[in-house]
């Protein structure tokens, strides 16, 4: 008997559970593929999100999730998906994944998008079917550390310069605590001085929000207090057997007493109590100071691959052609207000696919 055809559906609610699943028994399936991120999409930024399901009959045979990024200074194309690490394709074999790939070309030529970014933590070949130019850079690593079978394993799995600075941080008097909304404005705080200090726009806080929201059972906030003021928090997702860390801040003034180490410490405290056997650091550029504070934790760094498709006939280009204003800008953002860059940072963040 011959297999019904393939077909494109563009999912909406009532396919939530079928596509979850699917992720969820899918070897390559990740957090960034679950359909909970269109509402987060959706929700805090009001993007248009695309997730697109290969069906034959019933029966699913990949997913696609992309959200549409439009601006005439930052750029105009489908994303799978943005401010995440990864993403991407997720499908049975080749031929499923050119279908899928040449969907969403059709559809970004159809919502007028320059290109297409698709976002893969491996090897993803089935770009070069399209014809299109094509550009994919492993610039970006994330960094994965194999945690131990419980937190009191952990600390005598440190190297003894890095269990030297856990100490150091332990004796500082700070207190922890791990929660949900509840903790949102006190992670937000944090958040946003350490956006503005690094020179960068920040992201609403109803990114956040949204995420807790469409991941109620596995994502948390994890804040550092001295005292009652927040120094230093992270919001952690859990996904299958790894617990990642999207967001991640602390306040420079207090540096010189850790409580950085002290959050990563609690991270994968909660990730090993929790059951889960790796923690994904999250990207990082190699030989740059993120990478190298992940790399004192024991983390090895795995490439990610970032395919650039080109729909309007230009080569595919993800550098930034002027880094010289880019690092002005810095500069600029950084003398701003806190409360300056609270107003006008989400409107500009949103934009930005980073």
């Amino acid at each position: 008997m011959s297999q019904p055809a393939m077909r494109i559906k563009h999912a909406g609610e009532s396919d939530r559970e079928a596509w979850d699943a699917y992720v969820r028994k899918h070897a390559h399936g990740s957090l960034f593929h679950l359909f909970g991120w269109a509402d987060v999409m959706r929700g805090a930024y009001g993007h248009a999100a695309y997730f697109l399901m290969l069906l034959s009959g019933e029966r699913v045979l990949g997913v696609l999730p992309v959200v549409h990024l439009r601006h005439a200074i930052f750029g105009n194309g489908l994303v799978s998906l943005p401010f995440l690490d990864g993403g991407g394709i997720l499908a049975d074999g080749r031929e499923a994944e050119e279908g899928l790939l040449a969907e969403v070309v059709r559809l970004g030529k159809q919502v007028g998008a320059r290109y297409v970014e698709l976002r893969h933590e491996r090897p993803f070949e089935s770009c070069d079917s399209t014809g299109l130019p094509v550009m994919t850079r492993s610039h970006k690593v994330r960094m994965l550390l194999r945690l131990p079978a419980s937190s009191t394993m952990l600390l005598k799995s440190f190297k003894s310069k890095l269990r030297s600075q856990v100490s150091k941080a332990l004796k500082e008097g700070f207190t922890t605590r791990v929660g949900r909304l509840e903790l949102l404005e006190d992670f937000y705080k944090v958040f946003l001085v350490n956006m503005r200090d690094l020179g960068s726009p920040v992201h609403s806080v109803n990114l956040m929000r949204h995420a807790l929201l469409a991941f109620p059972e596995h994502a948390r906030i994890i804040v550092v207090y001295r005292s009652t003021e927040p120094v230093a928090a992270a919001l952690v997702i859990g996904f299958g057997n790894a617990l990642r860390n999207p967001w991640a801040a602390s306040l420079r003034k207090y540096a010189s007493l850790g409580p950085n180490m002290l959050l990563y410490l609690r991270m994968l405290e909660y990730a090993c109590d929790q059951g889960y056997g790796a923690f994904d650091f999250g990207r990082s550029s190699p030989g740059e100071g993120t990478y190298r504070f992940k790399e004192q934790w024991g983390a090895v760094p795995e490439p990610l691959y970032w395919h650039y498709l080109s729909l309007d006939g230009r080569t595919p280009d993800a550098e930034d052609a002027d880094k010289a204003r880019f690092e002005t800008a810095v500069r600029c953002w950084q003398r701003l207000p806190v409360i300056v860059t609270k107003l006008i940072g989400p409107h500009i963040r949103k934009h930005i696919s980073l």
